[in-house]
């Protein structure tokens, strides 16, 4: 059992809702991105999502865009990505950390390499974007076999006849994408989302978390009252971006799980 597995069957026993951050790794510098990473548990945080750099994040909003770039300009690496992560696992043993990003840098450094290095980082689980289910062979089945969940994302446009290929392999949870488009770029909506949800937790018997379109502690309360959680991630970095001290970035995340938690 993975730290994901661990904290959603705890998560399920406590009848609570998930609630899922993501920062970018580096941004605005790597200091300062460890220093919240470091405070999300205490701002009621269940999950961690860390964003890896990467030069053309196709998925990604202006917002997360900008992060990147800004992390890739200081410096930020793969290596120091899964650095960030080994220096948080030594005050934090329990948080699951889900590496969320693009294949690119993981296919420069080597699968067998990554895998070896991310498991003694303390990654947990991987979210990359660009690879579909038809490339499984290439990181999901080596992922699952050195231990880390491999979690893919479904969207509105996932429909019957392709859901069972998507969540054929994924473990951990399923990432529902709430709106067709890019991050930040619209607001999730609970009645659209709920029946989709549904069809999603019946086709893979895993918990489904909502991201994209949500920004707000009413909207983190209205999606985890009809998923099993949700993810923000663009209005936190958005704060970052805006030269928010860390305290206030955190005081903001835990306004937005307490609406996860109130569900």
């Amino acid at each position: 059992m993975t730290r994901i597995d661990a904290k959603f069957a705890d998560l399920k026993a406590q009848g609570k809702k998930a609630f899922v951050s993501y920062i970018m790794a580096g941004d605005p510098d790597m200091e300062t991105s460890l220093e919240v990473m470091r405070g999300l548990p205490g701002a009621g945080v269940d999950v961690i999502e860390l964003g890896l750099p990467f030069t053309d994040p196709m998925a990604d909003g202006p917002t997360i865009q900008l992060a990147g770039q800004r992390a890739l300009e200081g410096g930020m690496t793969l290596l120091k990505t899964l650095g960030m992560a080994a220096s948080f696992r030594k005050e934090d043993d329990t948080t699951p950390i889900v590496l969320m990003g693009y294949y690119n840098p993981i296919y420069s450094m080597g699968v067998e390499k990554f895998l070896k290095a991310a498991k003694e980082a303390g990654i947990d689980g991987l979210i990359i974007v660009d690879l579909p289910p038809e490339e499984d062979s290439e990181l999901c089945l080596p992922a699952q076999e050195a231990g880390l969940n491999f979690i893919r994302l479904a969207t509105p446009t996932t429909d019957d006849n392709r859901l069972p290929r998507v969540v054929q392999n994924t473990s951990g949870f399923v990432y529902y994408v709430s709106i067709t488009g890019i991050t930040g770029s619209a607001e999730a909506d609970a009645g659209d989302v709920a029946p989709e949800v549904l069809r999603i937790r019946e086709a893979s018997g895993l918990p489904v978390i909502v991201g994209f379109g949500v920004n707000t502690p009413a909207k983190s309360q209205a999606i985890a009252e009809v998923a099993d959680g949700v993810v923000v991630g663009s209005a936190i970095v958005a704060r970052i971006a805006a030269g928010d001290s860390v305290a206030d970035v955190l005081t903001f995340v835990k306004t937005l799980s307490d609406g996860a938690h109130a569900a």
